[in-house]
């Protein structure tokens, strides 16, 4: 299969293409700044229509994995014109793209597309986002006939695009003996970018089109999946202080459920939802293999 993955040094993009190469597969990783650790690296960029049809039109990929997009939460609230060229228009440019070339797309979406009152989202829910990055996202999945695949709170065992994600955050701050403030009032159901891009894989080898939700499979507030993170991986947990949403100085208002329910893709796919506990093992074993190398 011949895969142009956007975002491809990303959290996400990097291991879907680590996988994929694993695989036999012919990789294309596109990426703006930061050079991709794993396929061919080719210069993608989001605000460039010409020149997105250019790339796809020369590769002619079979699939098309899309996962760039400004996810600055914050900055999405400051810079709307420029979520909405990046997530909005750059979207539809590469959905147009995909489409003259006979390329099956997956569009990587997001949990912010919910309002969060509720939690345990279904993929046929209202959506109601109630942050400008959550409704870029929401608006980019309309140019989308392939799969909408949302997702919540990625993490993984390695730092991607020159930055470090929650866990990893959580783990260096507790290792240096450095306290950390989390939120006890937001909940989510994290997921762990192995079995994300695993999902995301049997996905477009299978073709399926249609709106899933790829997540972890366990819905639980950041503050006990931070202490959960640190009983597995033996770190002082008292170092986790606790926190509200409403002490925290953010642009953009966050979802407080902006869990998502698994039940389809546990029913559908063979790579399933993995459980937090069953993630975490999973995290705790990559980060002892990256430090043996």
């Amino acid at each position: 299969m011949k895969l142009l993955i956007t975002g491809g040094s990303g959290l996400l993009g990097s291991k879907v293409a680590e996988i994929a190469l694993a695989r036999g597969e012919e990789v294309f990783s596109g990426y703006a700044h930061n050079l991709p650790e794993y396929g061919r690296a080719v210069k993608f960029d989001l605000l460039d229509e010409t020149s997105i049809s250019e790339l796809v039109g020369r590769i002619e990929p079979e699939v098309i994995i899309h996962s760039a997009a400004l996810t600055d939460v914050d900055r999405c609230e400051r810079e709307k014109d420029l979520a909405y060229k990046m997530n909005v228009e750059g979207t539809r440019a590469l959905a147009k793209a995909a489409e003259k070339s006979a390329s099956f797309m997956v569009y990587i979406s997001s949990d912010y597309v919910f309002d969060g009152n509720r939690g345990t989202y279904c993929e046929d829910d209202r959506t109601d986002p109630v942050s400008y990055y959550g409704l870029s996202k929401l608006k980019g999945e309309q140019f989308c006939t392939g799969c909408i695949a949302r997702t919540c709170v990625i993490y993984g065992s390695r730092p991607a695009s020159g930055k470090v994600n929650f866990a990893l955050w959580l783990l260096n701050s507790l290792k240096s003996g450095k306290p950390v403030r989390v939120v006890t009032d937001q909940f989510i159901t994290p997921t762990l970018n192995t079995n994300l891009a695993a999902m995301v894989l049997e996905v477009a080898d299978r073709r399926l089109a249609g709106v899933y939700n790829l997540a972890g499979a366990t819905r639980i507030s950041r503050y006990d999946f931070a202490r959960l993170m640190a009983d597995v991986f033996d770190l002082d947990s008292s170092l986790i202080i606790p926190s509200r949403m409403a002490d925290l100085k953010w642009d953009a208002k966050r979802p407080m459920d902006s869990s998502l329910a698994t039940f389809k893709a546990n029913r559908e796919l063979v790579e399933k939802p993995l459980s937090v506990k069953e993630a975490l093992k999973t995290l705790k074993d990559e980060i002892s293999k990256n430090e043996v190398r």
